[in-house]
């Protein structure tokens, strides 16, 4: 009985380990290709990279800090925490805040003007809608004219009534979504992401901030960070907040884990498989899941990825058939070539070590 118990706590130690980001130094590993990586960014042939840490079976094989940063820095990787919505939105609907991501916004968010340009198909948005950036409003950074371009709403005070005042969208340049691979049609829309937070925010009764601090941020030991918040003080998942890379690694590590951390359930497993399977397809050769990026990376071969994506390049993603997670951090803010010089780690470099 005594050697049962032994066994059966030692079996229990060994899945806690297992199931959480060892950050342990015996687990580096030496790569001619990674030596490469490290040398010409050192030498600037790819600007401004900050940081690059690798995790293969949840343990942590390269991390290495470029450009003045530490393992301390905190940094603002832009439109990767737009994903905090997606696991702020799992985490809502595990613990029975929010039915399904079927639910209307409409239930949740509180206008507090009069909505213009009323339409009873802009009542029909769901939660669904928004995480996949193909609602019906008339929202497309990628479109300096759009009216609900995200440079329009920075200089708006309250955000999501310039959300939920846009007019419905048109599509002159392509299918419509019934015509479209999987009934959708995706527009890049910032302003949709923010209001994801008034969303989440009200439907668990409390400060978003709280709420991510407690059922994320705490299971995970995220404890360093700087949150961003709109001009009306709610936390601005439009992007921004600034994290240390460690602890973006732990946030792409929780969905490869399934949503699972040292034995706990941060977030359903069937969750997760919703959040990062292709939900609309973003551009040849790119899909979208819930603020989730999908592509492949490789030289020779290639394998499927979903990632949080940022601006100036910013990568945090999973691998999913090498049980790989990876975040490559820089500071190339608003350059034409800083997604192609973090793709070019990816699939010259990182990925190709991997093999």
């Amino acid at each position: 009985m005594i050697r049962l118990l032994i066994f059966v706590c030692f079996a229990l130690v060994v899945e806690s380990v297992q199931a959480q980001l060892d950050f342990s130094d015996e687990h580096r590993i030496s790569s001619t290709l990674l030596d490469e990586m490290v040398d010409k960014v050192e030498k600037g042939d790819y600007e401004n990279i900050t940081s690059v840490l690798i995790a293969k079976d949840g343990k942590l094989i390269f991390e290495q800090y470029f450009n003045g940063t530490d393992q301390n820095t905190k940094h603002n990787t832009r439109s990767v925490t737009k994903t905090m919505a997606t696991l702020l939105t799992g985490i809502a609907i595990t613990k029975g805040y929010i039915e399904s991501e079927k639910e209307l916004i409409s239930k949740y968010l509180k206008p507090r003007n009069p909505i213009k340009n009323p339409d009873a198909r802009k009542d029909k948005t769901t939660i669904e809608d928004l995480l996949t950036m193909s609602s019906i409003f008339e929202c497309n950074d990628d479109n300096f004219f759009s009216r609900g371009n995200e440079e329009r709403m920075y200089i708006v005070e309250d955000w999501l009534q310039f959300f939920l005042d846009l007019p419905v969208r048109s599509y002159p340049f392509g299918p419509k979504p019934d015509e479209s691979p999987y009934g959708r049609v995706m527009s890049y829309c910032t302003a949709g992401a923010a209001a994801m937070a008034e969303v989440v925010e009200s439907a668990v009764g409390q400060s978003l901030d709280e709420f991510a601090k407690n059922e994320l941020f705490g299971p995970l030991e995220i404890k360093d960070y700087n949150l961003h918040h709109t001009p009306l003080g709610l936390l601005n998942t439009a992007g921004g907040s600034e994290y240390r890379s460690r602890d973006l690694l732990k946030m792409i590590q929780l969905l490869a884990q399934d949503g699972e951390w040292n034995g706990m359930k941060i977030i359903d497993k069937e969750w997760v498989k919703k959040a990062t399977s292709v939900k609309v397809n973003a551009r040849e050769g790119v899909d979208y899941g819930y603020l989730l990026w999908m592509k492949s990376f490789g030289k020779e071969t290639k394998y499927d990825a979903y990632y949080m994506s940022g601006n100036g390049g910013q990568k945090v993603l999973s691998l999913r058939e090498k049980d790989v997670t990876v975040v490559i951090t820089t500071s190339n803010y608003g350059k034409r070539k800083a997604h192609g010089y973090t793709d070019t780690l990816m699939n010259d470099f990182i990925v190709p070590a991997m093999d």
